[in-house]
């Protein structure tokens, strides 16, 4: 999306990306809460993504309640996204240094919620799972 503004352009997140950091709020609450690091990541998204002000608030907004896999909408991602989705998923759930067993769990709900063939999800979870433990000091 851009907007022609005073000889400069103005970028904002795509529709798909939005989906990605908006799925991804039933990551943060896997555990049962969301805390700092998580926030701190999503926002790290936000940013990358160039989110709007609007569509910050509007995400910061719907992660204050807590989300199940039920609230991600499957129509909003398109194949490629979901297999992003999933990737971010498995770093997100090592936002706080360690991966717990409940985020354990709803990585490999999310696979399936996200109708990825089971060889190729567990692929896509182990590398990410990989690139995170090597990078946790970043992550932490």
């Amino acid at each position: 999306m851009t907007d022609e503004r005073a000889g400069s352009i103005l970028v904002t997140m795509h529709e798909q990306e939005y989906a990605i950091v908006h799925a991804l709020i039933p990551i943060a609450w896997a555990d049962g809460s969301f805390e700092e690091q998580e926030k701190e990541m999503l926002e790290a998204l936000l940013d990358a993504y160039q989110a709007s002000e609007a569509q910050k608030s509007a995400l910061r907004e719907y992660a204050k309640e807590k989300r199940t896999l039920d609230d991600i909408d499957l129509q909003e991602l398109s194949a490629s996204d979901r297999r992003v989705l999933l990737q971010h998923a498995v770093l997100l759930s090592y936002a706080d240094g360690h991966q717990h067993a409940d985020e354990t769990k709803i990585i490999a709900d999310l696979g399936t919620k996200l109708r990825i063939p089971a060889d190729e999800a567990k692929s896509i979870v182990a590398d990410a799972e990989a690139r995170a433990k090597k990078n946790l000091g970043m992550l932490g």
